[in-house]
This record gives structure tokens, C-alpha cells and sequence, in this order.
């Protein structure tokens, strides 16, 4: 954790911007923003059109002159700028005007694990835009881990996977810490892109949009198990006509699609235990792993995972708002930091 539970304490908002979604949690408010992380703009005027669900609903059915962006790509903000004009509309003036009255304005912020200088710098900058004077970050695999629950703070291992849009982490951690951690660039997106290069390939169609989720679509009511019907039918355009056209996809020829980049998570999860210490890995044979993240709902991905290590898999309660939900509980004082003091003779 990169700021203390005492720095955090201070805090009057706290932002998670995803690759997906942006949250934000106001200090005695609650959860006041939970939008996807998306801005429409006008590229003649350079006007803001639409931020959040209505910008997202946008993708690929706008005229030339209008644009459909996101800010914030992988957990980390790409364009600052753009970011703190969606926040401002995200927030709202209401809100604005709040927390424009705290004297000494501060924020928290999510950061993904191990991520380099710049990329904190993108996210400090964005937050002190917004009238911030002092930002603090922590890790997200610290934040998830404390919104879903898991003792954190005590000398007993805990194992997280946080499944975002762009990339999986997963963590052991014990005492407040992170004692190993591995980031993959594997995600909900490149799922969802495996499933369409699939229909592209074997059936010769296209998805009408990016806004469209083939993953549900293409798993309704199967998953990654073989219980569920054989097929699915998908509404797509003709590759080669341009035409709309609807095919019959097999879905277990879909579940062996994927399996290329779930496969690259549990080899994450296999290098995070050989790095663990075996007396922590004992301890993770009753706990099992937590998964976290919107892309934790994946249609039997949790029984998948649990074939594969052996080891009990849960999913949090509100798997996709655990981290900016940590975030709270720390802003609003609810964890009780572990006191080493040192011993004397």
C-alpha cells in the first residue's frame, strides 16, 4: 500500500478508473458514480457530447465528426485531460460543489499493481485537476482485497484475483501487504475478442459494435461448462455481403475458444504460488482464492479455475465494486491497521 490507513483517513473522495468503468465513493456519501469510462466528443467544436452509458451506447453508430473515446485504457489514464472533463460530468455540479468547500481537498485513487512512475503521475494529475490538493494511491489488489472482506491485516495468507477489462492480477497477501503479485495482460476484452475473431473465422460474421457483449451472448445460460444448450444464435453482419444474417454457434466450439487467454491466467496463478512461501500456501489450501472484478462473472470461470489448482474458488459478493468499495472502508476509517511495535529488553 502505497499511503498509510492514517493518509486515507483524510481523504474526502476516492476514484477506481477502469478500463471498463469509473467509480467514485464520497466520504459519508457512498458510492455517487458508477459509470463505464467512456466520453463522447465533437471533433469539429471540440465539445463534450455525452460521458458514461449514453457514450458507450454511441460506439459505432456515430456520423464522422463525432468521437467516441475512452480515457483511461488498462487501468491507467492515457488522456488526462479528457479524463477530468468525464469526471467533472460524472460527477455532477452537485456533487462538484461539495467537495469544493472541503478546505484542504483529498483523494485517494486505485493504481494497478506494479505500475511505473508515469502512469501514477497520469492518475495524481487527474484528481488534482479536479480541485484535489493531495492525492494518495493504493494498490488495487489491497483495495479489492479489503471491499470484499478478506483479513488483510493479519498474518494469515490471502489469495485475490482481480479480473478487470484489460487485465487479470492476482496476489497473496498477509500483514497489510503483498508478499508476491503478477500482473497479465489478460482480461475481459481479450476474451471478448477471442469470441469474435472465432465468428469471424468459422462463421463469417461480425458483431454490429464494440457496445455489443458477445460473451453473453455467445454464453447465455452455458458458460464455460458443457451443461446448457449445444448452440446459441447470434446476430451479426455478413462479412463478405455486408448484409445482417444470424447463425447457429456451437458453443462448445466458443468455450474452446477461450480457453487460449483463461489459460494464461492460471498460469499466473501457478507462478504466484511457486514464488509464495510454503507456509502460506498451506494456509491458501482452506482459504482458497477470492475472485473480484467484472470479469469474476464469466459463466464458469470459477469452476474452471477450481478443476485446475485444486483449491476452493469464491466470488465476492459485489465482485465489481470491491476496489473503489475498499476504498471507503479505509476513507471512512472502518479498518483497524495491524501495530508492530518493537520489543524491548
Amino acid at each position: 500500500m502505497t499511503a498509510s490507513l492514517e493518509q486515507l483517513r483524510r481523504c474526502h473522495f476516492a476514484v477506481d478508473l477502469g478500463a471498463a468503468r469509473t467509480r467514485v465513493y464520497v466520504k459519508g456519501a457512498g458510492l455517487v458514480v458508477d459509470q463505464p469510462s467512456v466520453a463522447a466528443i465533437n471533433t469539429k467544436t471540440g465539445a463534450l457530447i455525452a460521458v458514461g452509458e449514453f457514450a458507450e451506447k454511441m460506439t459505432g453508430r456515430t456520423p464522422d465528426y463525432i468521437r467516441v473515446v475512452r480515457p483511461v485504457t488498462g487501468g491507467t489514464v492515457v488522456d488526462i485531460e479528457m479524463a477530468q472533463r468525464m469526471l467533472r460530468h460524472l460527477l455532477g455540479d452537485k456533487v462538484r460543489r461539495t467537495l469544493r468547500r472541503k478546505p484542504r481537498l483529498r483523494a485517494a485513487a486505485c493504481t494497478p499493481h506494479d505500475a511505473d512512475p508515469l502512469a501514477q503521475r497520469a492518475a495524481v494529475e487527474t484528481l488534482v485537476g479536479l480541485g484535489a490538493r493531495r492525492v494518495e494511491l493504493v494498490d488495487t489488489l489491497i483495495a479489492a482485497a479489503v471491499g470484499c472482506g478478506l483479513p488483510v491485516e493479519k498474518p494469515e495468507a490471502t489469495m485475490i484475483l482481480v479480473c478487470g477489462a484489460a487485465a487479470t492480477q492476482v496476489a497473496v497477501l498477509s500483514l497489510g501487504s503483498i508478499v508476491t503479485a503478477e500482473r497479465i495482460p489478460v482480461g475481459g476484452e481479450a476474451v471478448d475478442r477471442a469470441i469474435v475473431q472465432h465468428l469471424r473465422h468459422e462463421h463469417e460474421l461480425m458483431l454490429p459494435s464494440q457496445s455489443v457483449r458477445p460473451l453473453q451472448l455467445a454464453l447465455s445460460g452455458n458458460g464455460l461448462t458443457s451443461q446448457g444448450p449445444a448452440s446459441t444464435e447470434i446476430h451479426g453482419r455478413d462479412v463478405a455481403t455486408g448484409l445482417a444474417r444470424s447463425v447457429q454457434v456451437d458453443t462448445a466450439a466458443v468455450r474452446d475458444a477461450i480457453q487460449t487467454p483463461l489459460t494464461a491466467v492460471l498460469d499466473g496463478i501457478g507462478k504466484v504460488l511457486r514464488c509464495c512461501p510454503p507456509d502460506l500456501v498451506a494456509d491458501l489450501a482452506d482459504r482458497g482464492i477470492m475472485m473480484v472484478g467484472g470479469s469474476a462473472l464469466l459463466p464458469g470461470f470459477d469452476q474452471m479455475l477450481r478443476q485446475a489448482t485444486g483449491m476452493p474458488v469464491n466470488i465476492a459478493e459485489r465482485p465489481d465494486v470491491c476496489a473503489v468499495q475498499g476504498l471507503g472502508y479505509m476513507l471512512e476509517g472502518k479498518i483497524e491497521p495491524l501495530i508492530l511495535d518493537p520489543l524491548t529488553a
